[in-house]
């Protein structure tokens, strides 16, 4: 279905689409409930992840903020954008010639400025020197989204990973024998905490002679795909009320990174 408007650089294209419709598909597009095209419903998601603007800021021209919204929460409480990026991994595996599901993965965490809104349930990163939010995620070796979660930016990194690692057995039929980690999850506790859910750390260590800017084996990989997450403004910082608000839009920002990327492979460009 064509749109009536200019379109926005952020709009699902047409090969996109065809293959995210039949997951957003709740009730039938003809229901006599529904007001407004699921398609643009869809588009007002992502421009709102895309540009950062707040939702009662939204264009006119895309459907009202609240519908957008409401929609929006109905598809994350139904698994929707879990199963996409279920699914969008395992196909850009298979393209690129691995199984379906991981053997490893890379584990590591990111801290976000905090905002009026994120105020209330900030920690301080001693580290980074920052206040905020502490985003925690997996990602396999093509760099696609495994798993994550967000606390407080004062969480001890080595105290999530058997959350991450429960999590990223959970999404991948625990096929996950292997996770790479920084020096900041060294010790025995992750180790063990790893150990409980199949998986074995293995820390990837800076050369003693490092001099300026080192590429680390399977570490930048992950590091690549939070420089994925900073194209989409909302991400740049919390400006969510709730942390589990800022988990599901880096969620929604993956699954249309894989979305792009397996539209490409499937019109050859």
């Amino acid at each position: 279905m064509r749109i009536a408007r200019k379109p926005y650089p952020s709009d699902v294209s047409d090969e996109e689409w065809a293959l995210v419709a039949p997951y957003l598909t709740l009730l039938r597009e003809d229901a006599g409930q529904r007001e407004h095209a699921l398609r643009e419903v869809f588009n007002g998601l992502r421009y709102v992840v895309r540009s950062g603007c707040p939702w009662r800021l939204m264009p006119h021209d895309l459907p009202p903020w609240f519908a957008v919204y409401q929609q929006a929460q109905r598809w994350l409480s139904a698994g929707c954008f879990e199963q996409l990026a279920e699914d969008l991994r395992a196909v850009l595996r298979m393209a690129s010639g691995r199984a379906p599901e991981p053997t490893a993965a890379v584990l590591d965490s990111r801290t976000l400025r905090s905002s009026p809104e994120s105020g209330e349930r900030a920690g301080y990163d001693g580290a980074k020197r920052k206040k905020g939010s502490k985003l925690h995620m997996a990602v396999d070796t093509l760099g696609h989204l495994l798993a994550l979660h967000v606390t407080p930016a004062d969480a001890d990194d080595r105290a999530q990973v058997g959350r991450l690692a429960k999590a990223v057995q959970a999404a991948t039929g625990e096929s996950v024998e292997l996770a790479f980690v920084d020096q900041g999850y060294t010790g025995e506790k992750p180790a063990t905490a790893a150990r409980e859910h199949g998986i074995a750390l293995e820390v990837v260590k800076l050369p003693e002679a490092k001099r300026g800017f080192v590429l680390l084996p399977r570490r930048w990989v992950v590091e690549r795909s939070f420089a994925w997450a900073t194209r989409f403004r909302r991400l740049v910082k919390d400006y969510e009320r709730y942390a589990s608000t800022l988990a599901d839009l880096h969620l929604v920002a993956f699954v249309c990174i894989m979305l792009r990327q397996a539209a490409q492979l499937a019109t050859g460009s």
